[in-house]
């Protein structure tokens, strides 16, 4: 891994550091350090082709993707972990205006890497990220690529994410039951993904390592606060209201949109995707038989479907 040498505003753990050496040992993809409005993001990268910027779910670094991103051919893939996650530098993420700052920040990584217009995948909040930039600069996005994103309409969250994203509750749960292989595997069997990330034992510790990292907790937290409802336990979606994605936006999204579904994905049901679907004037719908995170059970299958659209 290479990192240009540069002042940083915080000194990532070596526990992550060490994971992502093992992660990146012998593989096709690299890893390099850019400067983002005077801040340092990594950047995972892999192949030659139209551009692909990859962007992980909440608290679960860049690459945590890496299955997804070796099997993707033909284009050039680029998966940042996003500010404060995995080797990155966080970055001010105000809870009242965190879309604009989401947004601001892809912007800024977008002219760095000097990409006036690339195709957008998001997982999960990164997807929801993915969106927001979708609707905001749709001149800059070529194509849209959504992986079980939730904020949209009919979508909810899923209970363990709503306990601990629920302020107070979710760093006591934390304390109680500190990040483990256990936990981790427990969270992913509850979104629809029992024993696929078993598969991977070094993502596993990669998401062990990022639980583990106080900045990447307050990076986690910060969306938790944007996203989730402070009384999600009680809310019928547990969703913030003013973080969904109203069907009047989604009607006026422009961007050619490929929607990725798992059939057994909580965060919304295969009519709630295909209804998501009928909203954008020009989308697709693949399902997919995995849960919240296809390119785990299916990544051969994910990444075909993702290449084919793109391509």
């Amino acid at each position: 891994m290479s990192t240009r040498p540069q002042a940083r505003t915080h000194q990532p753990p070596a526990e992550i550091r060490q994971v992502y050496e093992r992660l990146l040992a012998g593989s096709p993809v690299s890893s390099r350090h850019v400067e983002v409005a005077g801040g340092l993001v990594h950047l995972l990268e892999h192949g030659a082709g139209p551009p692909v910027v990859a962007l992980h779910g909440t608290a679960n670094p860049a690459g945590f993707l890496l299955p997804l991103l070796r099997e993707l051919h033909g284009v050039r893939a680029i998966a940042p972990d996003r500010p404060g996650v995995g080797l990155s530098d966080p970055i001010d993420l105000p809870a009242a205006r965190y879309r604009e700052a989401a947004v601001a920040w892809l912007d800024r990584l977008l002219d760095t890497l000097e990409l006036d217009a690339t195709t957008l995948a998001g997982h999960s909040g990164g997807g929801v990220w993915a969106l927001w930039y979708a609707l905001a600069h749709p001149d800059r996005v070529k194509r849209l690529v959504l992986l079980g994103v939730p904020t949209l309409p009919k979508t909810r969250c899923p209970l363990p994410i709503r306990l601990v994203g629920t302020p107070g509750l979710g760093q006591l749960l934390s304390r109680l039951a500190p990040p483990s292989p256990k936990s981790v595997l427990r969270l992913a069997s509850s979104v629809g993904e029992k024993g696929t990330l078993a598969r991977y034992p070094e993502l596993v510790d990669l998401l062990v390592a990022a639980g583990r990292d106080p900045i990447t907790d307050r990076a986690a937290q910060a969306e938790f606060r944007a996203l989730i409802s402070p009384f999600a336990l009680l809310s019928p979606s547990g969703f913030r209201r003013r973080s969904r994605v109203r069907p009047e936006e989604l009607r006026r999204l422009t961007v050619p949109t490929l929607v990725l579904w798992g059939e057994r994905d909580p965060v919304g049901s295969i009519p709630v995707a295909r209804a998501v679907t009928e909203l954008i004037p020009d989308a697709r719908l693949e399902v997919l038989p995995t849960g919240h995170g296809p390119w785990l059970g299916q990544p051969t299958r994910t990444a075909a479907t993702v290449t084919d659209y793109v391509r």
